[in-house]
């Protein structure tokens, strides 16, 4: 564990609104189940969702506890710095994918039956990111031909061997290691060479500000995909991943997410669709493809049913 349990001294708390459905309670049971997040925990106090991590405007450790007192907001208590309360909360929005207008997420459910019925198993879910593009790109790295569970476990090691104990709010938990920590060489002990050769180069270009999610957000995805796989180890399976679950681009199809080519084949009943029909069939979707697809490859019943197809 580095350092001792860092508390802030005072906290911020901001109220901000949230434009179409958004259930902060579905965001806490998905984070639960999801072992990438590594947090069994989130649901321990309901009602409310406590993060630590390293906030991207500079890399400091922080916590923010987040609650929703209405269905058009939410309150974030920022356990930070001063001066950096702004800046986790826009953080935390973008994690909870409530930075997103999502009115018009609604009227795509009146085009297409699909996602008509996934809006009416799911309502209120988004979808729930990791706390930056960098741990995303992390978690690529560690994750590659290893199996999850395997991957979890490293990822909650290194945070308790090389990331931060915060008191959010009366609560104890693990920030992931800033970039400074995991870019030198003793972070990399025990991982094979390879992997901890690539979390050092991620490491690096998220001190480089070349994670930045704003940036690579303003970027044509094509591009932005194409900057991501200029880092060693990532692939387009991994690009899309940091993109959409890291940057928290609302609009991209993950043409190389099997799961989710799958599950599409089952709910349109299309068993021999290619992906590129897929793709063309997903047009309807926008501007919210991520979100559709989120919700696609979280529907356990799609899953099912294509295990019994296969």
């Amino acid at each position: 564990m580095t350092g001792s349990i860092l508390q802030h001294t005072a906290s911020t708390t901001l109220r901000i609104p949230v434009r179409g459905p958004f259930d902060l309670d579905k965001s806490i049971r998905f984070l639960t189940d999801f072992p990438p997040a590594c947090r069994g925990d989130a649901a321990a106090e309901p009602g409310t969702l406590r993060f630590a991590f390293p906030a991207e405007a500079g890399w400091e450790h922080v916590g923010a506890a987040v609650r929703q007192r209405s269905p058009g907001s939410i309150e974030v208590e920022v356990f930070a710095e001063e001066g950096l309360a702004v800046e986790v909360g826009a953080q935390v929005r973008r994690i909870l994918s409530v930075d997103v207008d999502g009115v018009g997420f609604a009227k795509i459910g009146t085009a297409d039956p699909v996602v008509r019925r996934l809006q009416q198993t799911f309502p209120g879910l988004r979808p729930v990111l990791f706390h930056s593009p960098y741990e995303a790109a992390c978690w690529a790295i560690l994750s590659h031909q290893t199996r999850m569970s395997q991957a979890a476990a490293v990822k909650r090691r290194l945070a308790e061997e090389f990331g931060r104990p915060v008191d959010v709010g009366g609560k104890v938990l693990m920030s992931f290691p800033a970039p400074d920590v995991l870019a030198g060489t003793e972070a990399g002990r025990g991982l094979l060479e390879v992997k901890a050769e690539r979390l050092r180069a991620v490491a690096n270009a998220a001190k480089d500000g070349l994670l930045d999610a704003a940036y690579l957000r303003a970027m044509a995805v094509p591009d932005a995909l194409r900057w991501l796989q200029r880092l060693p180890g990532i692939g387009p399976f991994s690009a899309q991943l940091i993109l959409i679950r890291g940057a928290g681009h609302p609009d991209v199809f993950p043409t190389d997410e099997p799961r989710v080519q799958e599950a599409m084949r089952v709910a349109y009943d299309l068993p021999e669709a290619p992906p590129e029909e897929l793709e063309e069939l997903s047009a309807v979707w926008r501007p919210f493809r991520s979100w559709v697809a989120f919700t696609l490859r979280n529907d356990r019943s799609l899953a099912r049913a294509g295990a019994e197809v296969r």
